[in-house]
């Protein structure tokens, strides 16, 4: 009975845990790191601040897919003014491209780490075998795989438990708040929200939990009002598992570098090498090997969510349909985005942009471009014209809210810190 529970537990997980995984990407490894070197454990802080504010964002994005059965362009062309859904389309898809290029590019480099060659044709490779398989392969099945990849981030746990964390120091700054008043500490705070708190998440679990409902035959809660009871708490399950391993993962990475790059004098990643330093106290000569399969897995399972929510969204802004379950010849503009934008990522590579800051800065955009995306998202999870009797409660309203003040916070401080 128990196993059976258990079974039947873990096979309504999905969305929101495919969606934590994701978030680990390629720019979440590389800010994370950076945060580590630059600053120790003093900005550990922001995940106690943060995981709360990621998981109702998320369930938030979750619950506007699943109850009204559209994403979230689709309720903005819907029922609100279409220069707002035009300008979030816009949005997303400046973030997205952007996140593209930094994560394929991270790919490009830790390939070269290990083997050698020309980053810009591996960069190219990985978006179209990327693009590829998204495309002519059941993404359900993708995924299912591809998350298994994600397990080597569990490394950074491993090292946390050898390597010589100054635990006092580490617990201290995890639970109570240091603040310096200069550009690079702002930055970095809004770097780790932007890399944890990110636009295509969004977009990506709304249109996810579309999908499954269309896998399950089911209909929008709207019309289902009385079966809403255990899909919510599945959707809020599911995605609370999800982001609690993306932030266990995030502090883990943080306290690994802080122990090992931090305390060597190594403020400032300049390359993949460097990076894979941190794994050192547990893999030893094959740190770099390991940094290169985390650094690629997770690009694998992240770019084509990067580059799905893209789709998810274009398709919504002109009224098109689309889906990761439909034929490429039935969807060819959904799939068509897909390849666009992957490619398009895949291009940045030439503007000579240094890969492992690329990551870096890619979440201090996110975090800018995050902001005006979570307040749409409010708006439309407590309009009843969208959500029918469905609408967020308040006390979840006000933890939304609460995450979009603290991003347009942390922006404004940002802005200000550079002047």
């Amino acid at each position: 009975m128990a196993e059976e529970k258990r079974r039947s537990f873990l096979s309504k997980l999905g969305p929101g845990l495919v969606t934590g995984a994701a978030d680990d990407d390629p720019s979440g490894i590389g800010t994370h790191s950076q945060i580590g070197a630059e600053f120790g454990y003093k900005l550990s802080w922001t995940f106690t601040l943060s995981f709360p504010l990621l998981a109702v964002i998320q369930i938030v994005a979750a619950e506007i897919g699943r109850v009204t059965g559209r994403g979230i362009a689709a309720n903005l062309r819907r029922h609100y003014p279409r220069p707002l859904m035009w300008s979030a389309v816009t949005l997303l898809l400046i973030a997205n491209v952007i996140n593209l290029g930094a994560d394929l590019s991270a790919m490009g480099a830790s390939l070269q780490m290990m083997i050698g060659g020309d980053i810009g044709e591996y960069t190219l490779a990985f978006g179209l075998l990327c693009a590829g398989l998204e495309i002519f392969m059941n993404y359900h099945s993708y995924a299912s795989v591809l998350k298994w990849t994600t397990i080597s981030l569990f490394a950074y746990v491993g090292v946390v438990a050898v390597a010589h964390v100054d635990w006092p120091t580490a617990l201290q700054s995890f639970f109570i708040p240091h603040i310096e008043w200069t550009s690079a500490y702002a930055t970095g705070f809004v770097a780790i929200l932007g890399t944890t708190i990110s636009p295509y998440l969004f977009f990506w679990q709304a249109g996810q939990e579309i999908e499954e409902e269309r896998r399950n035959h089911s209909k929008p809660l709207t019309i289902t009002p009385k079966s809403a009871g255990p899909e919510l708490k599945r959707i809020r399950d599911d995605t609370l598992i999800g982001m609690a391993f993306s932030t266990i993962i995030s502090v883990a990475i943080v306290f690994s570098t802080a122990a090992t790059l931090h305390r060597s004098g190594i403020t400032h990643i300049e390359s993949a090498a460097q990076a894979a330093e941190a794994l050192r106290p547990l893999a030893g000569n094959l740190a770099s090997a390991l940094f290169a399969l985390g650094i690629i897995g997770t690009g694998m399972l992240a770019v084509p969510v990067l580059a799905g929510s893209a789709a998810y969204a274009t398709t919504e802004l002109f009224g098109l349909a689309g889906s990761l379950d439909a034929k490429p010849f039935k969807a060819r503009f959904f799939y068509g985005v897909i390849l666009v934008t992957t490619l398009a990522g895949a291009s940045f590579h030439h503007l000579g942009i240094n890969p492992i800051q690329a990551l870096y800065w890619t979440a201090v955009i996110n975090g800018v471009l995050a902001v005006p995306l979570m307040a749409l998202m409010m708006l439309i999870v407590r309009n009843p014209r969208a959500m029918g009797k469905l609408t967020l409660g308040p006390r979840l309203t006000a933890i939304g809210w609460s995450a979009t003040a603290v991003m347009a916070a942390a922006t404004v401080l940002f802005f200000a810190s550079l002047f």
